[in-house]
Order: structure tokens, then C-alpha cells, then sequence
């Protein structure tokens, strides 16, 4: 696997970022419904990855099958490049974004979970799992997170990326 030609990292939602759990919605009138707020925690240290990553001039996608205003949110404060929400079917979203990022697809790291990611990491240069991927997922995967979505996965993910393109994490982040 040639590392130095991973330029863009694609992420699902939930189950990545998230630790997957979905809650009901507010009901009608209450006040998580009126901020907008549909209840997904991130982890500050992927937040922070994703950060250095692009400082290292890595671009970054999401695709999710949902839709969220939080998602929406911390897409813009992370500065993510392309977001792709209420894709049902991954494999032709996957392909838009390498187009619209002008990436081949060999030049892709994917980060999934569940089955719906397994078409794209099939497709991509590099497919990662979380450490609680489904099985078909971790099948698939070049690589394995130790820790689970919502854990800092990502975080984890990224740091291995940099350190196989020999770029480093660590002393990155003091500039971000």
C-alpha cells in the first residue's frame, strides 16, 4: 500500500464519529426539537485529527445515510471539505465525491462501520474499520481501529495514516 497517495479521508456518521447510537427525536414542542438538535456527541480528539489532517493538506468527506443539523454543525466547525448527508446508496455517493474532490479512487482512506460502507471501502485505496465494526466490515478493512466509533477512531485512524506517510502526529497539533 502506497500511504503517501491517501489525499482524501471519507467518514460515515454514525457508528464513526458517533458511537452509533440513535435516540428517539424530541417530541413536538420540546426544546431539543426547537434548537435543531437531534442529540450526536463527537470526540473532541477526532474533531482535532481531522483538524491536523487538513493542516497536512488532507481533505475530508462525509457520507451518511442520515441526515443531521448536528452533523451539519460540526462538518462546518471542523471546516470539512464535502458532506454528503441521506445517501442511501454509498457507492455512487462515493463515487461524487471523488469527482467533485478531483481524487482518484485509490487515493481515498474510507472509515465505515456497518454494511452499507462496505461497497466504498472495497473501492477505496485504504479501508479502515472501527474497532466495533460489523464483521463484513472488519473483513474488508486494511486496517482495524482498537478503539470504537464515538471513541476517537478517527483520531486514531488519522495519527496512523500521518505516521505511515512518515509525516508524524505528535508534533503537529501544537499549530493547531
Amino acid at each position: 500500500m502506497d500511504f503517501s497517495s491517501i489525499k482524501l479521508l471519507i467518514l460515515d456518521v454514525d457508528g464513526v464519529l458517533t458511537d452509533g447510537r440513535i435516540s428517539a427525536r424530541a417530541g413536538v414542542g420540546d426544546s431539543a426539537t426547537l434548537s435543531g438538535s437531534d442529540g450526536k456527541r463527537f470526540h473532541v480528539r477526532d474533531g482535532l485529527a481531522i483538524k491536523v489532517w487538513r493542516e497536512c493538506g488532507g481533505r475530508v468527506a462525509i457520507l451518511s445515510g442520515r441526515t443531521s443539523l448536528d452533523v451539519t454543525r460540526r462538518a462546518a466547525e471542523l471546516g470539512i471539505d464535502f458532506v454528503r448527508m441521506g445517501e442511501a446508496e454509498k457507492i455512487p455517493a462515493f463515487e461524487a465525491i471523488c469527482r467533485e474532490a478531483s481524487c482518484a479512487e485509490h487515493e481515498v482512506a474510507y472509515i465505515g462501520d456497518d454494511l452499507p460502507d462496505v461497497g466504498p471501502m472495497k473501492r477505496c485505496g485504504l479501508g479502515i474499520a472501527v474497532g466495533d465494526a460489523a464483521g463484513c466490515v472488519k473483513r474488508v478493512a486494511g486496517y482495524v481501529t482498537r478503539r470504537g466509533g464515538g471513541g476517537g477512531a478517527v483520531n486514531e485512524a488519522i495519527e496512523w495514516i500521518l505516521r505511515k506517510q512518515g509525516r508524524g502526529f505528535g508534533e503537529r497539533t501544537s499549530k493547531v
